[in-house]
């Protein structure tokens, strides 16, 4: 049970960024908008908002990321994964999924390094408008940590037998109207079959 609460977790602060990211691209939306109006309709100088949407736009395609791994939404090639048997693909699965995760936790320790330096050192943007670097550079630590986050409920799910990959949801339902987890990875490979 303590697999799922994790996975759960791990899930709603998945939801909660794509939320976020959700937000930054309207935001993003808007603010091109609104530089479309002063620059070729009032002809008034725009000055931060080139690096708003660019800076908005990059932070919510890594925020969005967890949720997107949640949903299995990942673009894959599966040729390889439909010419074996379910062991081998389960096999991997969870292959694929360490990868993933080892790389995520090394971008992870990179970003957090150049996220460091730019607080430390307080770095600015080079343009007029100079905003601190840290703020867009926030963003990737954060995804990355939650997007490691997310590896590890894939993996403990897999490992588990409660889910495959991008079929959380199911899970979450199976055991929310009290099923076990038990009972949730059987419907699971009913609904696969």
């Amino acid at each position: 049970m303590m697999v799922m609460g994790y996975i759960k977790a791990v899930s709603n602060i998945s939801r909660g960024l794509a939320v976020v990211a959700t937000l930054l691209l309207i935001a993003a939306m808007l603010v091109v908008c609104q530089m479309i109006l002063l620059r070729y309709v009032f002809r008034l100088p725009t000055i931060w908002q080139n690096d708003f949407v660019v800076f908005g736009a990059t932070a919510a395609m890594f925020l969005g990321a967890p949720y997107v791994l949640l949903k299995g939404g990942h673009v894959g090639v599966d040729v390889v994964e439909l010419m074996v048997g379910e062991g081998t693909r389960r096999r991997l699965r969870l292959v694929a999924s360490l990868l993933g995760l080892a790389f995520c936790l090394i971008m992870l320790a990179a970003t957090a390094v150049q996220f460091h330096e730019a607080w430390a050192g307080n770095w600015k943007h080079s343009s007029v408008w100079a905003p601190p670097l840290w703020v867009p550079l926030s963003a990737l630590p954060i995804s990355f940590g939650v997007l490691s986050l997310q590896y590890i409920a894939e993996i403990a799910a897999q490992i588990s037998g409660v889910a495959v990959v991008g079929k959380i949801s199911e899970v979450e339902e199976a055991t929310r109207s009290g099923g076990s987890l038990a009972d949730a990875g059987q419907a699971m490979k009913e609904n696969a079959r």
